[in-house]
């Protein structure tokens, strides 16, 4: 089930601030791309709360002429909400957007794109940057940008809608294009997919997403045969100890001192435990405990990202976080376990189908040129769109990346040293005319390639 604390906080959020989304402003069908880029980019909108945002979109795939469905997500989302609050919960939004345009015999296509910003202030200095604020799910009231670039994969669908909408004589087949909420929070395809998205329209034969990439220049393709992206776990730990004086510590059970040593003995699993040849993150984030020095606490609290890219190594790590912390509170005489959650639902791994990146790859370089394609190498953030890969059989699926840095932006930095701007910066300000070109053209290719009908 999804997180308590998160879909509560959302519900009282988006109830106080739905008139404010109401009032941004839309956009007719059919304006040119960078209109709508600039439009999506002064107008973010948080997780869940995608309501303008996935209705530009929708009315644009029903302009051409899609069979388009909006609220897909929705009843699962609400469901979920509903079920934890004990009450009708009102405000929850789960926007998922789905075209569909049946093309004669062939296979079934879909391309994701998804939607949703973050709480960060724009700090680029850009005429057409982002002056929104709205409340975060951890309610927290603040600026909000697209600082993940999904303002760019928005327009990029929209492009590729209009052109395989305008080649319909060049490809035969089913194509789905989707529009995804709350990609940032890791909950936007598990809502989806539990609201029925492949019973309910196709089951697709293969899956296709970009991502805009910060510090690749724009115009160039970067793609990851096999593991792409990692799965994404957060673990809770909290330690119980016995508090008192912090003059008299022989009087009580520091669940300080236990939580340093199950920090400590953590790092083993990636070092000791994991093969050296595979990859694997034990990261604790936050420790928390006690209020004043002279006083040694009742508890302390961890919080863990874990990162890994098999469904092995991931088991091995979460079993052995448990293991650990409890084997260290015992071992210094703790009066309980600790209490150990990990929350659900995860984000799983991106697995880039090979035989799928080698054919869409080739259809790209004859497009966009084979000098502009870069084989990369995994990476451990995380992304759900490996969700609607799988299934049972699994969907031959392929995540690639779009550069997005200014060419002069990125030869400087090669001749400076200078870093360039993360994805989840303030300062993160793609080549976006040229970064939805490239991205436009490529995703256009890997689609026409794909949907072909079979020989008679």
């Amino acid at each position: 089930m999804l997180r308590t604390s998160l879909l509560v906080s959302l519900a009282l959020t988006a109830m106080s601030t739905s008139a404010c989304a109401q009032s941004a402003a839309t956009m007719k069908p059919g304006a040119d791309l960078e209109a709508i880029y600039l439009h999506l980019h002064q107008n973010p909108e948080l997780s869940f709360k995608e309501a303008n945002s996935s209705a530009l979109m929708a009315d644009e795939a029903e302009a051409l002429g899609f069979e388009v469905t909006t609220g897909v997500g929705d009843a699962w989302i609400r469901a979920q909400a509903e079920a934890e609050a004990g009450e009708v919960v009102e405000g929850v939004g789960g926007y998922g957007v789905v075209a569909v345009m049946e093309n004669g015999p062939g296979p079934v296509v879909m391309l994701r794109a998804d939607m949703d910003a973050l709480p960060v202030p724009e700090q680029t200095g850009k005429e057409y940057a982002s002056k929104k604020t709205d409340i975060s799910w951890d309610k927290v009231e603040g600026p909000v940008m697209h600082a993940c670039g999904h303002d760019v994969h928005m327009t990029v669908w929209v492009g590729v809608a209009r052109e395989l909408a305008a080649r319909k004589d060049e490809w035969s087949g089913t194509l789905i294009m989707i529009g995804q909420p709350a990609e940032e929070l890791g909950f936007g395809a598990i809502a989806m997919l539990e609201d029925g998205l492949f019973e309910r329209f196709a089951y697709p034969d293969y899956n296709l997403a970009l991502h805009v990439a910060s510090g690749v220049p724009a115009g160039v393709i970067g793609y990851v045969p096999g593991y792409a992206m990692a799965n994404v776990d957060t673990v809770d730990i909290t330690v119980h100890g016995k508090g008192g004086h912090g003059a008299y510590p022989h009087g009580t059970k520091d669940p300080i001192v236990a939580s340093a040593q199950i920090i400590n003995a953590l790092q083993t699993l990636v070092s000791r435990e994991t093969d050296p040849l595979q990859s694997g993150v034990v990261t604790v984030g936050m420790i928390s405990a006690g209020h004043k020095s002279n006083i040694i606490p009742a508890e302390a609290i961890m919080k863990l990202t874990v990162r890994s890219y098999t469904d092995e190594i991931r088991d091995n790590l979460l079993n052995g976080i448990k293991r650990i912390a409890a084997a260290q509170a015992e071992s210094m005489g703790l009066p309980q376990a600790p209490d150990i959650v990990i929350k659900d639902p995860y984000t799983p791994a991106v697995y880039n189908d090979p035989e799928l990146v080698a054919r869409t790859v080739a259809a790209m370089g004859e497009v966009i040129g084979a000098e502009q394609l870069v084989e990369g190498t995994p990476v451990m953030g995380g992304e759900d769109f490996s969700r609607f890969g799988r299934t049972d059989p699994k969907i031959p699926s392929f995540l690639f990346w779009v550069g997005a840095e200014s060419a002069e932006n990125y030869a400087n930095a090669m001749e400076t040293g200078t870093p360039l701007p993360t994805l989840h910066s303030p300062f993160f300000a793609p080549d976006y005319a040229k970064t939805i070109d490239t991205g436009v053209k490529a995703m256009t290719a890997a689609a026409l390639d794909l949907l072909q009908a079979p020989a008679e």
